[in-house]
């Protein structure tokens, strides 16, 4: 099956609620209406994978370590995560979508991207496409899917996050425009909360704010991330579905408009990236593994350097170093930063490495029980 024409593409994008959190209350019912994390051990490092919306009304959010979890939520209740389990709920859905086209991309074990331009279902409606698929999902697997339906990527993922859980969102053509023109910048692919931070301190709180500067002024503003600041905000987004994509590395960086003058300025930023990039690690697809995390920096001269070291996990300390190395070796003022991680496919231990930290990621490498 081939795809179509950018103008004219059906997108649907797919992303379970809650997905670890639902399939425990599938098979625990009495777990159902509590508040429920599922993640790592509070006494190591061991952070929340996700939650259900009972324990998210106290704050509680992916990424967050547990032991804060448990602070804001005495009664909360926290579950190891059983990935056999998921990855058997993850493959019965993927089956589901499989059956309606072959140009599915997983993005994780609980979101896909699916291109039904081509299908002759329902008579090649995108939206009684999708309808039929999330009944489908919960008949089968149990749990609830929200669908995001439009014309590209980048408007279908923000769709199926408009309404969840539980939700369903169409987004038609003609829609397209005012539909981004009012999105606030954090809905933008690719902005984290740095970034945003950094674009509503240039002014930038709508697409629409950001449709009135020329791609050239956002390019010298944010860098690269300038072309797509230009595009996405005009709701633009070319990129296809891929069944094959497989994932080499994950990064977070920003561009700054005051250079950071200190290595102690450019310390406060990398927590804040570290953030960021800890939060999107936990959407890596199953199976990949972390190998190596770096450090990029431009400096005020527009040189760059780059800090690489092997690793299983995000740890800070170990990324402080790096920074550290890093801004020692031109000692000038810094114009952009980022972190990232390498990424290898591998079975089971990044999911272990996001809980629990660098120790629980080399037991699960040499075979004892986590």
């Amino acid at each position: 099956m081939t795809q179509t024409d950018a103008t004219f593409r059906k997108i649907i994008h797919f992303d379970c609620d809650c997905f670890y959190a639902a399939i425990e209350e599938r098979d625990d019912p009495s777990l159902r209406g509590h508040p429920l994390a599922v993640g790592g051990s509070a006494e190591g490092r061991g952070v929340v994978a996700t939650c259900n919306y009972e324990a998210r009304k106290f704050g509680i959010h992916s990424a967050m370590p547990t032991r804060e979890a448990l602070r804001r939520c005495r009664d909360l209740r926290v579950l190891r995560p059983a990935m056999d389990k998921y990855r058997r709920a993850s493959k019965e859905i993927l089956a589901i979508y499989r059956s309606v086209t072959e140009l599915v991309e997983p993005l994780s074990l609980d979101e896909a991207f699916l291109d039904v331009s081509a299908t002759k279902l329902f008579g090649g409606s995108a939206t009684l496409t999708a309808r039929d698929i999330k009944a489908r999902v919960r008949e089968q697997v149990g749990i609830t899917v929200s669908a995001g339906v439009a014309p590209n990527k980048f408007l279908a993922k923000i769709a199926s996050d408009w309404e969840k859980p539980d939700g369903f969102t169409v987004v038609l053509p003609a829609e397209v425009d005012a539909f981004v023109a009012a999105l606030p910048i954090e809905r933008i692919f690719g902005v984290g909360a740095v970034t945003a931070a950094k674009l509503k301190a240039a002014g930038f709180h709508t697409c629409e704010e950001i449709r009135a500067r020329s791609r050239q002024d956002l390019k010298q503003m944010f860098g690269a991330l300038g072309d797509r600041l230009y595009e996405l905000s005009r709701g633009i987004d070319h990129r296809r579905v891929d069944p094959d994509s497989q994932r080499k590395s994950l990064s977070v960086e920003t561009t700054y408009t005051v250079d950071l003058k200190s290595l102690v300025r450019c310390t406060e930023e990398l927590d804040l990236l570290i953030t960021d990039l800890a939060s999107q690690a936990t959407r890596l697809k199953s199976g990949d593994r972390i190998e190596a995390v770096f450090v990029k920096i431009r400096f005020d001269d527009f040189r760059k350097t780059t800090v690489e070291r092997r690793a299983t996990a995000i740890h800070r300390e170990q990324l402080q170093e790096m920074l550290t190395t890093g801004v020692a070796r031109h000692a000038r003022a810094v114009r952009l930063l980022g972190v990232g991680v390498r990424v290898v496919h591998d079975d089971y231990l990044l999911q272990m490495a996001l809980f629990d930290g660098p120790a629980a990621a080399r037991q699960s490498e040499n075979g004892s029980p986590t």
